[in-house]
């Protein structure tokens, strides 16, 4: 059978790699994210950003920002084993541009909400959590940790998704046995799914790949680097060659059931590949709200579970967003130590009016 055409975005794998390579080594047993998630939430964040915060979120996510969304919405369109969710909560005396509500609202299963951020913030982290939960089948319940969620936060992006693949040709389950599995820190026994037969297959740049083909367009690679290079970085143009070559081969297949689940904050990753200034007061999210905004930080938690049957995953991010506090200049020094005339006013009325000159100490508040 012939292997489906590949024709991945450029600016979407750069950003994927690129990421993945910041963030490998953060779990021990391993890692899995969502690089369609991830840009689904900074993608769309980056429609609103404004000089040097826009320049390094598209230096990560491609310039074209709008084929790139375009793109990732196409991939989750007319799956019946997939779904998807966008929400928007912020503070109801937050002003929203309208361009940018009208972006929100046209991804897929989106939703603007008033949250109750100052009063409730844990309630709102609850209600957040219990959506990304009805979208994942359960596989996502706790994205937002007690205390993620403050009063002090202004607006809080989330994305969601959720995706079950069903093996063209599953596996066998009385073939599975345990067989050795070398990981770094030794070798042990785990559950070995076998299976024999032409799979799409290619190897170059000292990578090796197949692929297991799934319902309605999906694929899994599996990627293995050349056992004299196991901590080899996979680059973007060699996993192109790979897919791009791969053709039904006779293989004998051996591969671990397993599952990951990773949570992270991506802040630190991110700062690393060159997205730096949306954390500081710097920020320029003019495209959203004519607050100053900066970002707090970027959640994001991953699930998935590969066996004999296919595979299941869920992922979900964040993006917390609060008021930008701008870095003072050096002050005015102003010491009223000599006589001074004073206003108290209220609206077009001056209350009280006067001067003091040798001022009388009324002693402590009360």
């Amino acid at each position: 059978m012939a292997v489906p055409s590949v024709s991945l975005r450029p600016d979407h794998l750069g950003f994927a790699l690129r990421l993945h390579a910041q963030m490998s080594g953060s779990g021990r047993s391993g890692l899995v994210w969502s690089p369609y998630s991830v840009a689904c939430a900074l993608g769309l964040v980056a429609t609103g950003a404004r000089g040097a915060t826009r320049e390094e979120l598209t230096g990560l996510l491609g310039g074209d920002l709008e084929a790139h969304l375009a793109a990732l919405d196409d991939a989750v369109a007319s799956g019946p084993e997939l779904a998807t969710s966008t929400g928007l909560w912020l503070r109801d005396d937050l002003p929203l541009r309208p361009e940018f509500e009208a972006t929100v609202r046209a991804r897929p299963d989106s939703g603007v909400y008033t949250a109750d951020f100052p009063g409730d913030p844990d309630g709102v982290r609850r209600t957040i959590n219990a959506e990304v939960a009805k979208v994942t089948n359960g596989l996502i319940s706790d994205l937002l940790s007690p205390g993620t969620v403050q009063s002090r936060t202004q607006a809080l992006l989330v994305n969601a998704l959720w995706v079950r693949l069903q093996w063209q040709k599953p596996f066998e389950t009385d073939k599975t046995a345990r067989k050795d599995f070398h990981a770094p820190t030794g070798t042990r026994r785990v559950p070995m799914m076998r299976r024999r037969g032409q799979i799409p297959y290619a190897q170059t740049r000292g990578w090796r790949m197949v692929s297991l083909e799934g319902d309605h367009d999906l694929v899994l690679d599996v990627l293995l680097p050349d056992e004299d290079h196991p901590g080899a970085e996979l680059a973007p143009q060699t996993l192109t060659e790979l897919q791009r070559a791969a053709s039904p081969t006779e293989v004998d297949l051996a591969l671990p059931r397993f599952e990951l689940t990773h949570r992270a904050q991506l802040s630190g990753a991110l700062t690393d590949v060159g997205v730096r200034t949306c954390f500081t007061s710097q920020a320029d999210f003019g495209g959203i709200s004519e607050r100053p905004l900066l970002i707090d930080e970027v959640v994001h938690q991953a699930r998935l579970r590969v066996d004999e049957k296919g595979a299941e995953g869920a992922a979900a991010t964040a993006v917390i967003m609060r008021t930008a506090a701008f870095t003072p200049s050096k002050p005015v020094v102003f010491t009223a130590d000599r006589p001074f005339t004073f206003v108290l006013r209220r609206r077009e009325a001056i209350l009280f009016l006067g001067v003091v000159a040798d001022p009388e100490d009324p002693g402590p508040a009360k």
